[in-house]
């Protein structure tokens, strides 16, 4: 086992929205403390001291920082990044939620960089009101793949309870964009991440992976679309031919509705709302996002900001505790594989 439990830096997201709760309420919990040590990456006083809570809840000690240097094991971390006085209005988002939004992100993000952190949880921002001169990205996924320069990432949705896995080839692009953008290079590189991802972060040998069609029925022989007679089968091939267990292309609805994706370790949906729908429908609650692919780990709940439901203390932090949870086991999965075969 691993001499000192991971660092997680949590970056709190837009201050309207339902993060600094799901955040709050996770962190109640006392057991979070022997699989990890948390970071919150803003002032503490700030993010929760006003919460509505009800009058027998715990009231939360930090230890509030200038430096994650200065982290202790077994103790609330809060990581100073902005030293403004927040008037929030929960449900209102503002330009300076925003700001703090991003300013927590990139706070974070250069923290695990820099060694300070071993991988970060990312509370949800609104990709509107996130956006700045110096910040033009769609999303966490998007600025995370740039800021580690990797190549490529991989938008990856968890949930180990239930054992599904379904990862998305686009990510955040107009669904009018999506057929010229897949390319047969852009699928084998999707492809390539998911197997690396399944052996080195889920610690499963031998992946089985389902790649799902762009059109109705998959094509229909070519009658409804040619993507996949083009472009998807001779790329499943290849990797068949290769020795992995790569098939498809399968139509995406008889796949969801006959349950077919229990007999594969991870699906591969062509777009986004492909392969969220149905995760979202099976998994709303438990379900993490992970972005595979980077040299890093970095988790998050699989909702939004929920600005009706902040400041109402009725957000359900179970899709956060989740992301807690997959990122230590992640974390580990890499440790141990690191270690040499004598030490394991």
């Amino acid at each position: 086992m691993p001499q000192n439990l991971p660092r997680l830096g949590f970056s709190v997201g837009d201050l309207a929205g339902i993060g600094p709760e799901v955040i709050y309420k996770t962190l109640l919990d006392e057991r979070l403390l022997r699989i990890c040590t948390p970071v919150i990456y803003g002032t503490a006083t700030a993010l929760f001291d006003d919460f509505p809570t009800p009058a027998d809840t715990e009231h939360l000690q930090f230890r509030q920082l200038r430096d994650a240097a200065d982290i202790a094991p077994g103790r609330l971390n809060a990581v100073t990044c902005w030293d403004e006085d927040f008037a929030l209005a929960p449900g209102q988002p503002s330009p300076a939620t925003g700001a703090a939004a991003r300013e927590s992100l990139l706070c974070a993000a250069r923290d695990l960089k820099a060694g300070k952190l071993d991988g970060i949880v990312t509370a949800p921002i609104s990709k509107d009101n996130t956006q700045a001169d110096d910040f033009r990205y769609p999303g966490h996924t998007e600025f995370l793949t740039s800021f580690f320069q990797a190549p490529e990432s991989l938008m990856f949705l968890v949930d180990e309870d239930a054992g599904l896995r379904i990862a998305t080839v686009t990510g955040h692009v107009p669904l009018k964009d999506v057929p010229a953008k897949l390319t047969a290079e852009l699928l084998r590189t999707k492809i390539t991440l998911l197997l690396k991802s399944l052996k080195n972060d889920f610690g499963i040998l031998k992946p089985r992976i389902a790649v799902l069609g762009l059109n109705p029925h998959a094509g229909e022989n070519g009658l409804l679309g040619k993507e996949e007679g083009d472009i998807v089968t001779p790329v499943i091939q290849q990797f068949a031919h290769d020795g992995h267990l790569v098939l498809g292309p399968f139509p995406a609805d008889g796949y969801f509705g006959t349950q077919q994706f229990r007999q594969f370790d991870a699906t591969l949906a062509l777009y986004h709302d492909q392969g969220l729908i149905p995760f979202k429908l099976m998994a709303f609650e438990r379900g993490v996002n992970f972005t595979a692919g980077l040299s890093v780990v970095r988790t998050s709940p699989d909702h939004g900001t929920a600005y009706g439901l902040a400041g109402q203390y009725r957000a359900d932090e179970s899709s956060f505790r989740a992301a807690v949870y997959l990122a230590c086991d992640i974390w580990k999965q890499r440790w141990e594989a690191a270690q040499p075969r004598s030490a394991r």
